[in-house]
């Protein structure tokens, strides 16, 4: 049973590896992002993409982590 979790993990990673290169060689076209003014270097269209998933897989936990933090119940305070 452990060897079949192993298995299926190392078979999804693999599959999620294969479909980022697919995605990264299929849009190589060059883009130029401006954000508040500032401008970027021109980069294949895939990089700002990939990087905003990145972004997002980070920023997500983050703010389930902060928001699980605030729906803890104080304790009372006894003297």
């Amino acid at each position: 049973m452990r060897n079949l979790k192993r298995i299926t993990f190392v078979v999804i990673t693999l599959l999620v590896v294969l479909a980022t290169v697919v995605f990264m060689l299929e849009n190589q076209q060059p883009v130029s992002l401006v954000f508040l003014g500032w401008g970027g270097p021109q980069t294949s269209v895939a990089i700002p993409i990939i990087l905003a998933l990145l972004l997002g897989m980070m920023i997500g936990p983050l703010l389930s982590w902060v928001a699980s933090l605030s729906n803890k119940p104080k304790r009372a305070k006894t003297v």
